[in-house]
């Protein structure tokens, strides 16, 4: 896309629609896509499109096909810095502050349709170093006692089907599951599953607590998978190999890629 690519000076803007896709490029979506990337996107009416497409479809237009395509999703009043634009102006590149990331210092970077966003009026300066005005969400007192409270909110999505960069109760990846999680508390953490395990204060796996977060990897390999922990030995996560959010016992597999464990800021 360099060839393509306009580079601008960085400008505020916020998302205007109630979810965008951050695609890797402009050229990433499939015609399946097409929902999604529209002037005024509908989501749901995506989701029933790549639901419609069985995954082994050598066509790759089924939920399977976004790896590689999708780097996340931002949601309405969302802060973003647009740094660039492709030579037609329908797409803008952007950097999301809010879904910290090793990939760039100022935020998740990706693609977006240029309609989904709003420039901020010169003069005004949205939030862009903390989740000031998104949704909080509240928990009864009696579970903020009883055990952590993010919990309680990841399980309101017990069922859910696995979306690849899915950030939003539509559709969630593992890593989705936990930044969303976090962030209904107010509490910005990085997007990616390595990168909050670098961020999250080490602990012992003998010692985990629930709310604490397992992470998985395969040997020589960086870390692929997390979970937020219910009890040693049992997790809430979002399931890709599965297809759903689930919570589960660590099976054999998990128990074999376990790799480290850690304690995001307590809501």
């Amino acid at each position: 896309m360099s060839d393509s690519t306009r580079t601008a000076v960085a400008t505020a803007a916020l998302v205007s629609v109630p979810v965008t896709t951050m695609w890797i490029a402009p050229d990433s979506p499939r015609t399946v896509d097409a929902p999604i990337t529209a002037d005024s996107p509908d989501a749901e009416r995506w989701l029933a499109g790549l639901d419609a497409r069985p995954e082994d479809d050598e066509s790759g237009d089924g939920r399977l096909g976004l790896h590689g395509r999708i780097e996340s999703q931002l949601v309405a009043g969302e802060p973003v810095r647009v740094v660039g634009a492709d030579e037609s102006g329908r797409w803008s590149r952007v950097v999301a502050p809010w879904q910290l990331s090793p990939k760039d210092d100022a935020g998740y970077p990706g693609w977006v349709p240029t309609a989904h966003l709003s420039p901020v009026a010169a003069g005004e300066s949205p939030a862009t170093e903390s989740v000031a005005g998104a949704p909080v969400a509240t928990v009864d007192a009696a579970t903020l006692d009883a055990e952590h409270p993010a919990l309680a909110l990841a399980r309101e999505h017990l069922g859910l089907l696995y979306l690849w960069g899915g950030l939003t109760p539509l559709g969630l990846d593992c890593s989705g599951l936990v930044h969303h999680t976090w962030r209904r508390f107010g509490i910005v953490v990085p997007r990616d599953a390595y990168a909050q395990a670098e961020f999250a204060e080490p602990v012992a796996l003998d010692a985990v607590a629930p709310g604490d977060l397992y992470f998985f990897a395969r040997p020589g390999r960086r870390i692929h998978h997390v979970g937020i922990v219910v009890r040693p030995g049992r997790m809430v996560h979002a399931s890709e190999t599965g297809g759903v959010l689930v919570e589960e016992d660590l099976t054999a597999d998990r128990i074999d890629t376990l790799v480290v464990a850690g304690r995001l800021p307590r809501p």
